[in-house]
């Protein structure tokens, strides 16, 4: 039971960092991590390279040694044939012993000679795998540096769809929830203009309404009548009979 909540707790955890990460710092991580592991091959490559370099050195002083051994052996060699031909025999046996030594020295010189070129054909070997590994590490770094560019840019597009989806949202949503939809807006004014109109049409039943409506009767007769006497005057029409005063109007009504 133990081993199961510490997998789903470590389950959980993971899950929970992978999506707090931003993707632009694991991008960023990748590409370091790729350097420094590019680094760490350039340095093995080097000493790689370096020892076939050392070796060359030592290949050099060993033929030169095995040279110097071989001239040397030669010339005592030529000495006791010259001490043997002039009767000398303690100089035979004086430039033959030489000549053992030397001799032993230049076997031991080639034998180091031959192991150095072994050596030295496995290293250049090495050295040659040690920089293609460079070149094909650095390709695939260039290539990754390349796919960081990409990523980077999808990225960005990425967060500027997400900024225009929300930026949607919300403008769909304040339009659908905050303010009065026009059909709101139709039913207010519709329902204003009923009142307003009930109102009017209460207002008309009432005593005050029939009075308004009466003076509004009576205003209108004498402009009728003023015009008519303006008419007269511009010899447009007949004389307009006498206007009723009000007491006249309101005893035949």
């Amino acid at each position: 039971m133990f081993a199961r909540i510490w997998a789903y707790l470590k389950a959980l955890f993971t899950t929970t960092a992978e999506r707090a990460m931003d993707p632009k710092i694991e991008i960023e991580s990748a590409i370091n991590e790729a350097k420094e592991r590019d680094q760490d091959l350039r340095n093995q490559a080097a000493k790689v390279v370096a020892h076939r370099t050392q070796l060359e050195s030592q290949l050099e002083r060993a033929a030169d040694d095995a040279g110097e051994a071989r001239e040397m052996a030669k010339q005592a060699l030529l000495k006791a044939d010259a001490a043997k031909t002039a009767g000398d025999p303690a100089g035979v046996e004086k430039w033959t012993q030489a000549a053992q030594s030397i001799a032993m020295k230049l076997q031991a010189a080639e034998n180091n000679l031959s192991s150095l070129k072994e050596q030295y054909t496995v290293a250049q070997g090495q050295a040659e795998k040690a920089k293609d590994a460079v070149q094909q590490n650095a390709m695939k770094l260039q290539e990754l540096s390349a796919k960081r560019m990409e990523l980077v840019g999808q990225l960005e597009q990425a967060k500027m769809q997400e900024a225009v989806n929300s930026a949607v949202q919300s403008m769909t949503s304040s339009m659908s929830d905050d303010g009065p939809s026009l059909d709101q807006v139709e039913e207010k004014i519709e329902r204003r203009k009923a009142e307003a109109m009930a109102r009017a049409e209460l207002h008309e039943a009432t005593p005050e309404g029939a009075e308004a409506e009466l003076r509004s009767s009576i205003n209108v007769a004498a402009a009728d009548a003023k015009l008519e006497e303006l008419k007269a005057e511009l010899g447009l029409t007949s004389a307009p009979a006498p206007m009723m005063d009000e007491a006249e109007g309101e005893a035949q009504a």
